[in-house]
């Protein structure tokens, strides 16, 4: 399961998020998840990128 495909504007706003860091882990961890869904990134190779279970990500990517 992925993500639908990003605006620009989409994918650079969960850029920053990345870059900058988050006072949030959540939100951090979660535009990490998007952008490698968004990537085409499967959900085994993306829970070991964010150190998570599968279950957790399929969610956060499913929409």
């Amino acid at each position: 399961m992925r993500v639908r495909r990003l605006t620009d504007q989409e994918e650079q706003k969960l850029q920053q998020v990345v870059r900058r860091g988050s006072t949030s882990s959540m939100r951090y961890r979660r535009a990490m998840m998007l952008l490698a869904s968004a990537g085409q990134h499967r959900v085994p190779v993306i829970a070991r990128l964010v150190q998570a279970d599968e279950d957790p990500v399929r969610e956060a990517t499913s929409g």
